[in-house]
């Protein structure tokens, strides 16, 4: 049997090319998630303790304000302390807006403090100049030597860049670092995740000092909080870890049904062998292991190739980030020889397992009953009936746990509704798949006629084989379709949630009356469709520093707003809520001053139009009779880029000490991380589709062989070459657009159960949006893809001639 099994894998090598295929692909993306998430790790972990070098205790999480009085303090007890945050701020480079959120940091006082490695240039000796990350430095074209304008309005800082720099520390890192004396300015508007503190005294002292000036701080030891932030950082990227792996699974779920198919059809082809080696003496159990030994060997071939192949691709993509994505700052590929051999062992598990149930019945069949054709693949077969049977139960308990999950918004009895609808389809494949293209067989007969009435005559000619070959590519879509419309949908319910939470694209605000030609200005700006004047003056509320104070919107300025701002009351002031801290807080009665004028007011927090506070019309007259424009509202249009804009209302806002709050940038942030994600499940989904249309290549190519007498025969009663190329890849694009439309009905299905279980709770008037365009493009990609699928099978099947054809055995 050990000859019978060599010779069978010689002669059929070509044919497990697809299933050989499939594993590989998927123990490869195994090991380069491996080889990413290594990377990764490395990359964020390298250098945790760098920043507190020195430092005998850390603060962890203080609040800005708690920050700003530890750093005055240290210099008052004669110790020495620095943070670890930033904040998020407009960078202009010789007047031109770069990003409209950079994250500005700080670089420590004392040079032995500073954990950030100088690349070229110097470090600051004082006020008005600044370092840069070398890495954000090549992708903005930032040299030494260049001005910066960080932020915007009367809180802009003009900096000199005098050197360049790089952070070991991912976590301590960047894009420009300052002195705190510069830094100080925002500090309201600073996240600091630590403080480092290094006394004198040790670290009694330090908890000691610490704790005189913020009794309630979280003072951490300097290693226990190291470690914490690497076990943080580890829990991180193993999430990340699982969730792609999770992708991975799907692509060798899809694996499992191409090589299940794979060995049905071949099997069944060679059922004849089979038989013969029975008549000669071998026994079943012979044949059974010589079938397995071709399973086994087919795995371990693939799983050599899909490591090197992962092995490869890993250490590939991490080079071509770090040429072309620098700040990504990804560390060194270390894939544990446990990844290996696990991504060795799945895909010979999945091969083996994929190739159980065809063996079995591959030698449970008497050499008698193996010439006979085979009819255990139609619905009226015990077997086809118990299918049908389980497919009805599936669906309806599937059905009942989707109602369920909607009623109740549990996640657990929506995943397993959508796991039983699922397989409930599987199951009933052989009659839904086949009835789909029966339905589709008129509209194919008369776009190309006799070919086209052969392809969907053949594709329904063995049921299961058809069902099996679209279930693969069902997975596929049904997954991609309903992330893009649960993506769709989620994108509207976010639309409606930024728009309320910046309703102005751009807000210039000045620190006194803006010039009378502003307004023309701005409004004369490329990308600016429509601007308002905004009357106010300049208030002191409670505390606060001076703060222009504006008055409310009238109907005419609708025309600048994407939602309504929120409307003040009679006696009352709204306040961004970044500015309000322990002296003025949301609820306090506070004096309101212009001047010597004084109205006493209720604070509330509000946000969206920028550093500024609202009252009402009437109260403004209150307080300053005469106000005249304060700030200028502006309406982008649709297309315009957010950096670009912000620029040109930077170079007309600077001159005249005005500050801009950007929600367009806002917003398009938000959009540009709901691509980035889409597009990344998306392409990991790819994955999953591309093995399931190798399947589908695969099951016409054996279908050719299959049938090489019955294309004979057409080609001797007429069918020419290019009607036989036709009519096979009819049939391949026949079997994409019936999978593609069913797992399209199924995706939609499963992210309207997800929108209305999962985001409706959470979001007000978030409701189903069908992404039209992505949704054809998917159906349009699947029927090429059939297409390019069926190339090579048909043009096997069209080259053989009638007669040699006819002489097959």
């Amino acid at each position: 049997m050990r000859t019978v099994t060599l010779a069978s894998l010689r002669t059929h090598t070509r044919r497990y090319g697809a299933a050989l295929l499939a594993v590989v692909v998927g123990s490869a993306f195994i090991v380069v998630t491996a080889a990413l998430s290594s990377s990764i790790r490395d990359g964020l972990t390298a250098g945790l303790a760098e920043p507190y070098a020195g430092a005998d205790t850390v603060v962890d999480s203080p609040s800005p304000a708690d920050a700003g009085r530890l750093l005055a303090a240290a210099e008052r007890h004669g110790a020495d302390a620095w943070l670890i945050g930033w904040t998020m701020e407009q960078l202009a480079v010789e007047g031109k807006v770069v990003d409209t959120d950079t994250d500005i940091g700080q670089l420590p006082d004392r040079p032995d403090r500073r954990w950030q490695e100088l690349v070229s240039g110097r470090f600051p000796g004082g006020a008005g100049e600044a370092v840069v990350d070398a890495n954000t430095a090549k992708v903005s074209r930032i040299e030494v030597g260049d001005r910066l304008r960080i932020g915007t309005g009367g809180s802009a800082l003009d900096v000199t860049v005098v050197g360049l720099v790089d952070s070991p520390s991912t976590y301590a890192y960047a894009s420009v670092y300052l002195l705190w004396a510069d830094l100080a300015r925002w500090q309201d508007r600073m996240f600091v995740t630590s403080l480092a503190w290094a006394d004198p005294g040790g670290a009694a002292d330090a908890r000691a000092a610490v704790r005189d000036v913020v009794p309630d701080a979280e003072v951490v030891d300097v290693d226990a909080y190291v470690q914490d932030l690497q076990k943080e950082v580890n829990s991180g990227v193993d999430i990340v870890q699982v969730v792609v792996l999770l992708f991975g699974a799907i692509a060798l779920v899809v694996a499992v049904l191409v090589i299940n198919n794979t060995f049905t059809i071949l099997f069944a082809q060679r059922s004849r062998d089979f038989a013969l080696l029975r008549c000669v003496g071998a026994t079943r159990r012979q044949v059974l292991r010589s079938v397995r030994l071709e399973s086994l060997a087919l795995g371990v071939l693939a799983a050599a190739l899909g490591v090197l192949a992962g092995l490869g691709a890993g250490h590939g993509l991490v080079a071509l980030i770090h040429a072309q994505w620098p700040q990504a700052r990804l560390g060194d590929v270390d894939v544990a020889p446990a990844w290996i051999a696990g991504a060795a062992v799945v895909a010979i598990v999945v091969t083996l397992v994929a190739a159980w149930l065809p063996t079995r019945r591959a030698v449970q069949v008497d050499p008698l009953t193996a010439l006979r054709p085979d009819d255990s693949t139609q619905v009226r077969t015990r077997t086809g009936r118990i299918r049908l049977a389980l497919g009805v139960l599936g669906l309806g308990g599937g059905v009942l746990a989707l109602g369920a999950a909607v009623a109740t918004a549990n996640v657990g009895a929506l995943v397993v509704g959508g796991t039983a609808v699922f397989l409930g389809v599987l199951l009933l494949g052989p009659v839904l798949v086949p009835a789909l293209i029966r339905a589709a067989g008129p509209l194919t007969q008369r776009l190309l006629g006799p070919a086209g009435r052969l392809a969907a005559g053949n594709a329904v000619r063995n049921p299961r084989r058809t069902a099996a070959t679209t279930a693969s590519l069902l997975v596929g879509v049904t997954l991609t379709t309903a992330v893009l419309t649960g993506m769709a949908s989620s994108r509207s319910a976010l639309a409606d949630e930024m728009d309320q939470q910046h309703p102005i694209d751009l807000a210039v605000t000045g620190g006194g009356p803006l010039p009378a030609d502003a307004l023309d200005r701005l409004a004369a700006i490329d990308g600016v469709v429509a601007a308002v004047p905004v009357p106010g003056t300049v208030a002191r509320i409670g505390g606060l520093d001076p703060l222009p104070v504006l008055a409310d919107t009238t109907p005419a300025d609708a025309g600048v707003l994407h939602r309504e701002l929120p409307t003040p009351g009679p006696r009352q002031v709204l306040v961004p809520w970044d500015l309000l801290h322990g002296e003025v807080e949301a609820g306090d009665e506070v004096a309101v001053t212009v001047g010597d004028r004084t109205v006493r007011l209720r604070v509330a927090g509000g946000d969206g139009w920028g550093e500024a506070a609202l009252v009402r019309r009437t109260t403004l007259e209150r307080l300053d009779p005469g106000a005249s424009t304060q700030a200028v509202w502006l309406r982008a249009d649709d297309d315009a880029d957010p950096a670009d804009l912000a620029g040109s209302v930077e170079a007309v806002a600077a001159p005249l000490d005005a500050g801009v709050e950007n929600g367009l940038a806002r917003r398009a942030y938000v959009d540009t991380q709901l691509d980035v994600l889409t597009g990344g499940v998306v392409g990991l989904l790819a994955i999953a589709v591309v093995i399931a249309l190798v399947g589908i290549g695969n099951t016409l190519g054996l279908s050719v062989l299959e049938r090489g007498r019955e294309h004979a025969l057409l080609r001797a009663l007429g069918l020419t070459r290019r009607q036989v190329r036709r009519m096979l890849a009819a049939e391949a694009v026949l079997l994409s657009v019936v999978a593609t439309v069913l797992g399209t009905a199924l995706g939609v299905a499963f992210a309207w159960t997800g929108i209305r279980a999962l985001v409706q709770p959470a979001v007000d008037g978030a409701g189903l949006v069908l992404p039209w365009g992505q949704l054809a493009a998917v159906v349009g990609v699947s029927a090429l893809a059939g297409l390019v699928a069926a190339v090579l099978p048909s043009r096997r099947a069209s080259r053989i001639t009638p007669a040699a054809g006819l002489s097959l055995d």
